[in-house]
């Protein structure tokens, strides 16, 4: 299985993952973690002060804390512990069947689990699957409506009411993993 994102949602899914599959971790750049004592309150402190800092045209300084670096939840401290968080960096391609990475090196993969972020960027696909003049991908649902084996999730009204929100994929997971499970039948 591979793991694509250096971000909290890559870090955390190969976290789980890797506790019951093989796993590859592919990102662009090194992941960047906050120290183990920064938890949600720390971070929605700082995304607070961030706010109100930029609503009245100030300047902020997040001191040593970055909103994008990965927080030290359990699930991502035991997966420190087992040696879980080492990153292949990125790959070039996509293979039929896998990823050819940076050295040149082929690997093969059952599933890729792509985890970049908030913005849509289907390009890397454009071998396996038909993108729209809008560079989208025709969807039923999660499903990928002209590629069997394929499904979007947390792409907002895209891949399923606000499925961009954290409240919102939960409820486009549940319905893909169902839709997944039938497809593996």
């Amino acid at each position: 299985m591979l793991i694509v994102g250096e971000g909290n949602s890559g870090a955390q899914i190969l976290a789980e993952v890797s506790k019951v599959a093989n796993t590859s971790w592919a990102t662009v750049k090194d992941p960047e973690y906050l120290p183990d004592d920064v938890d949600g309150r720390v971070l929605f402190d700082v995304a607070t002060a961030r706010y109100k800092a930029e609503k009245e045209g100030k300047k902020f300084n997040p001191k040593d804390y970055n909103l994008g670096n990965i927080v030290m939840v359990p699930i991502v401290k035991e997966a420190r512990e087992r040696g879980v968080l080492k990153t292949k960096g990125s790959f070039k391609e996509f293979t039929e069947d896998g990823v050819i990475w940076e050295d040149g090196s082929k690997e093969e993969f059952d599933a890729v689990i792509w985890c970049t972020g908030f913005h849509y960027a289907m390009s890397h696909l454009k071998n396996i699957a038909d993108l729209d003049a809008k560079g989208k991908i025709k969807t039923e649902g999660t499903k990928a409506k002209n590629t069997p084996g394929l499904w979007l999730v947390g792409y907002g009204g895209w891949t399923g009411y606000a499925s961009a929100t954290l409240i919102g994929v939960g409820r486009s997971a549940r319905a893909t993993i169902k839709e997944i499970t039938e497809f593996l039948k």
